[in-house]
């Protein structure tokens, strides 16, 4: 991740005061007295700015498509089509065939997991009565019961597809999906044979989404609502949001240097307008707390102290004294300090640019 917070900050000072800027040690460790001096002028200075510091970040994500999930083989047989990948499919539209026979998709959140027929009763039959419903087969009543009428709107379903009127309905006919399904990958090739269970596509919702990764420590600066901005592999920019944070740290790809990381997804506020290729790298703009009117100085300007902690060299009419600040957030090669006198418009030691 790309960013100006306190741990990559704090490496800079303390790269900066081995050897930029020298450290004067301050007596007793504590604040150096208004009367102090010191003859040995920085190489540069920097004004010390009062206004609002944005917590900001960057991160690289994957832009792709959500609820991914696999279709598996609901009978064995040869596979003899399949859809090409990046079509979309919807309701009672093929999604493979085995034999020749299609499994068309209808809509729901449960499996088709049986063999339905009059008598049956469950969620399942639900499922397919409302499909069967909103297709125009119709003369019953959608509900959890699969009665004499269903099996009757299940052969005209039938006879329209060119099919067996039976008046039963199986995993070999139908596979249910929330919604339509966008067709990521074939995993079995046409002329393989398929077995009930094994994997055939792998399909994505139409909707476009990336995801990016953060290390826990770092997640407050993104939690579900946070705007953002996505930049594009195009070059443009689109607005997003945060829809989800992973509830489970993963380690990183260097489990000994890397901290652990949750997994964050990104829905677009107008998803019909993104557009690029599946698993296209992008740059994830967040932006976290804001800080209103406080005191910053370039990150470059602070000395680690001897004993402890962190100061600035405050420069004025041709003098130099030193004192210690307390920190705050680091944003944007700045960081809010307070403490040591300081006032908007001193001027403080930093390197020679």
């Amino acid at each position: 991740m790309r960013r100006g917070r306190a741990v990559a900050a704090v490496a800079a000072v303390l790269a900066v005061t081995a050897g930029t800027i020298a450290v004067t040690q301050l007596g007793g460790g504590g604040t150096e007295s208004a009367g102090a001096k010191n003859s040995a002028l920085p190489p540069a200075t920097a004004p010390v700015e009062r206004g609002d510091l944005h917590d900001s970040a960057q991160a690289d994500g994957t832009l792709g498509y959500d609820k991914q999930r696999k279709v598996n083989a609901g009978a064995s047989g040869t596979l003899t089509w399949t859809p090409r990948p990046g079509s979309t499919v919807k309701r009672n539209e093929r999604l493979y065939e085995i034999d020749g026979r299609a499994v068309r998709l209808m809509y729901g959140s449960g499996p088709m997991y049986r063999t339905l027929k009059p008598g049956d009763k469950g969620r399942d039959v639900e499922q397919l009565e409302r499909n069967l419903a909103a297709l125009g087969y119709t003369g019953f009543t959608p509900d959890t019961e699969y009665t004499e009428l269903t099996a009757a709107a299940v052969k005209r379903w039938q006879k329209a597809q060119g099919g067996k009127q039976t008046g039963k309905v199986g995993p070999q006919d139908i596979a249910f999906a929330p919604g339509k399904v966008r067709i990521k990958s074939v995993e079995t090739a046409v002329g393989d044979l398929a077995q009930p269970g094994a994997p055939v596509l792998t399909t994505t919702g139409s909707e476009r989404i990336v995801t990016f990764q953060l290390d826990v420590s770092e997640s407050q600066l993104a939690k579900a609502g946070t705007e953002v901005t996505v930049e594009l592999p195009d070059g443009t920019s689109a607005p997003g949001t945060v829809s989800s944070v992973g509830r489970t740290a993963k380690p990183g790809n260097d489990p000994q240097e890397d901290s652990p990381k949750v997994t964050l997804t990104v829905s677009f506020d107008r998803p019909d307008k993104v557009g690029g290729f599946d698993q296209s790298p992008v740059t994830v703009n967040l932006t976290g707390e804001t800080r209103k009117d406080v005191l910053t100085v370039p990150v470059n300007a602070l000395l680690a102290l001897p004993g402890g902690g962190f100061g600035v060299q405050v420069v004025r009419g041709g003098a130099v004294r030193e004192v210690k600040v307390e920190l705050g957030m680091f944003a944007d090669g700045r960081v809010e300090v307070s403490g040591g006198g300081l006032r908007e418009g001193m001027k403080v030691g930093v390197p020679k640019i």
